[in-house]
């Protein structure tokens, strides 16, 4: 009796810390790394060096600002109940919606006084004003009274927030220019990201009709939008084939190519279990695969760009 008791506990922490690992989604972070790193990459291929102090700061605060996005998603799920059933709500693990609030502040906080740290040092505040942007999108995706994820907007927000404007910042940041290929690349990178809001929602479509979100899934259905996928996918690859050809982007680039693969494993599995939830949930990190793989390619091209 007394091991199966122990063995029952031992099972049950087991799940619990599965449960934080999933609730604080570290695969996710690629999310804020790769604006970044992107960025960079395109203004070393631009100028041949890095100022390593600013992009390893961008790099931590851009962390603690999707962190903060993350907590704050939770707390605004948590008010409309849309996040009742989803055991990997942070609100629901710790049952102490003030405190999720709060930590997510401080992690907002501390995320801008990085980027402040950086406009001081350069005496120049554009690089502000972008992520205060980047910011106020987050916030009206999810937050109150505007919400506007659950009206399905959240894609598009994610696809300028995370492509086109915090690219440009971190190009920014490195040169203080802008750059009509970075806004190229950064139309990749927003895609790509954007792809992975879009399959989060596969498995939670009754959740989001109960709440009043109507997500593009919840409007085309789980069937069509797992038909459209390979058609945004596909975007990816045909963007950079383009604008390789239109001589925007540098032939390295097409590394891209290499990740086609994690777009088809995405494609087959959205196809197959789409109206089944249970074996939908992890569609989301097919879609981080795609994202990471993708983008780090991308980042390698426009280094090999600079070195050669």
């Amino acid at each position: 009796m007394t091991t199966k008791v122990t063995n029952d506990s031992l099972a049950l922490q087991s799940d619990r810390k599965k449960l934080w690992l999933a609730a604080l989604m570290p695969p996710m972070y690629s999310v804020a790394i790769f604006p970044i790193a992107l960025g960079t990459a395109v203004a070393f291929a631009a100028t041949g060096t890095i100022h390593w102090g600013i992009f390893l700061t961008f790099l931590v605060s851009a962390i603690l600002i999707l962190a903060w996005e993350n907590l704050s998603n939770d707390v605004f799920d948590a008010e409309t109940g849309i996040d009742e059933n989803e055991p990997t709500s942070l609100v629901n693990l710790t049952g102490n919606k003030a405190l999720i609030f709060w930590i997510g502040n401080l992690l907002l906080a501390l995320g801008i006084a990085g980027i402040l740290a950086i406009a001081w040092w350069q005496q120049d505040w554009t690089i502000l004003g972008l992520i205060l942007l980047c910011c106020g999108l987050g916030y009206v995706y999810h937050g109150p009274p505007f919400r506007l994820g659950y009206q399905g907007l959240g894609e598009i927000l994610c696809f300028f927030s995370f492509g086109p404007l915090a690219v440009s910042a971190a190009y920014y940041s490195q040169t203080q220019s802008w750059s009509n290929m970075g806004l190229i690349a950064s139309l990749i990178l927003g895609m790509s990201t954007s792809l992975i809001l879009f399959c989060s929602h596969f498995h939670q479509v009754e959740d989001d009709l109960a709440a009043g979100k109507r997500s593009p899934i919840v409007r085309l259905g789980t069937r069509r939008s797992a038909q459209l996928l390979p058609w945004l996918s596909g975007s990816i690859f045909a963007l950079a084939v383009l604008f390789v050809l239109l001589k925007v982007l540098p032939i390295w680039t097409l590394l891209i190519l290499i990740s086609l693969p994690t777009a088809l494993s995405l494609c087959r599995h959205a196809a197959r279990y789409h109206d089944q939830p249970e074996r939908v949930r992890n569609c989301k990190f097919f879609a981080v695969s795609l994202h990471f793989w993708s983008s780090l390619l991308l980042c390698a091209g426009f280094v090999l760009a600079g070195l050669f």
